[in-house]
């Protein structure tokens, strides 16, 4: 199937996948942009288990403090490579990350992360996992896309292995 320039261009601006990436998403969504962007998603995703064994040992703190100055989030995202940690894309993600953090309020990062006693007391774990494990959140910036979809995105565009490690969330009172 032959795919329009426009169709890869607006894919591309949509995803931030790489030209060809676009292309062989339409091709193989037979010019369905709604699911190419699936296609995209779930191979970003692919491509983000595939790095989680390398050592990320770079990376960058972020800071947030939202207005009024009642919130506080402090954050640390690691990468592989100070390159990458400098990225425009990688400090874009950490803001929004930290923001998420500031807005979702999440007690863990993943779903590993909660204490098995935590979620016995729990009726209805996968809400639980959702409202406490930032993984698991509804982007702010993006309702179609959980955390855990924009992380695996960036890995993809990027292309290095990279890891939320550890925040804190300061609010005034608490």
């Amino acid at each position: 199937m032959k795919v329009s320039l426009e169709s890869i261009k607006e894919l591309r601006e949509r995803t931030s996948a790489s030209v060809l990436d676009c292309k062989q998403a339409l091709q193989d969504a037979k010019g369905d942009i709604q699911k190419a962007v699936e296609l995209l998603r779930k191979r970003g995703l692919e491509i983000a288990v595939k790095r989680q064994g390398r050592k990320a040992q770079e990376g960058r703190i972020e800071v947030y403090v939202h207005h009024g100055n009642k919130i506080g989030v402090l954050l640390e995202v690691n990468c592989e490579t100070d390159f990458v940690a400098r990225n425009s894309d990688f400090c874009q993600f950490t803001k929004d990350i930290a923001m998420q953090i500031a807005a979702g309020n999440p007690t863990y990062i993943k779903k590993e992360d909660v204490p098995s006693q935590v979620i016995k007391k729990e009726k209805d774990k996968e809400q639980f996992y959702k409202d406490n494990c930032l993984l698991e959140q509804v982007f702010i910036k993006d309702p179609t896309l959980t955390i855990k979809d924009y992380l695996g995105s960036l890995i993809a565009k990027i292309g290095e292995n990279i890891v939320i490690c550890r925040f804190v969330r300061y609010k005034v009172g608490e």
